[in-house]
């Protein structure tokens, strides 16, 4: 099996086209979108080549390939033009080696705020736009980063998980980091 994760495209034309350039080259299973689909939120920057009709249109077109939880800056009114799910806090994902994901945002749950883990759980949320694997005593945290607006320097990246190995790329390829499991 392998997955694809996004976050934070936040209304960005420019990062929903590389979304599915890369959804076509990495050819997952799933793409697993961690939020802020459309709206570019009070705090930020408009993102390159906003348009977020262009962005619900580009993302309806993966709608059957998609599984996304709700991020801080989408609403019911974004669930409207959308063909997916986008309301739920968080979702569970069971990987083939047993070990268990919670998938949120990061606005809710994060390393400050944690959900029930068990020991050896993967806490995966986007939210910060920083991405990065962090190991903690019982779990560990990976963040792909943002799509369209990245913080401290970083790149526009994302996230594969295939055969054990979470790898977070940066939007031309390149290995920025990764977690074995």
């Amino acid at each position: 099996m392998k997955l694809m994760f996004a976050s934070d495209i936040h209304g960005s034309a420019w990062a929903a086209r590389e979304l599915c350039r890369l959804y076509e080259e990495e050819k997952p299973d799933r793409l697993i979108l961690l939020g802020d689909l459309l709206y570019h939120g009070p705090r930020n920057d408009l993102p390159r080549d906003y348009a977020p009709k262009e962005v619900f249109a580009l993302l309806n077109g993966l709608a059957e390939h998609i599984v996304c939880v709700r991020g801080n800056c989408d609403s019911e009114v974004d669930q409207m033009v959308l063909d997916f799910p986008i309301l739920a806090d968080s979702l569970l994902l069971c990987l083939p080696d047993d070990r268990v994901c919670f998938v949120t945002h990061g606005h809710i749950y994060n390393d400050e705020a944690l959900p029930k883990l068990h020991k050896g759980d993967l806490l995966i949320h986007g939210h910060t736009h920083v991405s990065g694997v962090w190991q903690h005593d019982t779990y560990v945290t990976i963040n792909p980063g943002s799509m369209a607006l990245p913080k401290e320097g970083q790149s526009p990246s994302y996230m594969t998980y295939q055969d054990g190995l979470f790898a977070i790329k940066s939007l031309g390829g390149a290995l920025l980091t990764s977690y074995a499991l």
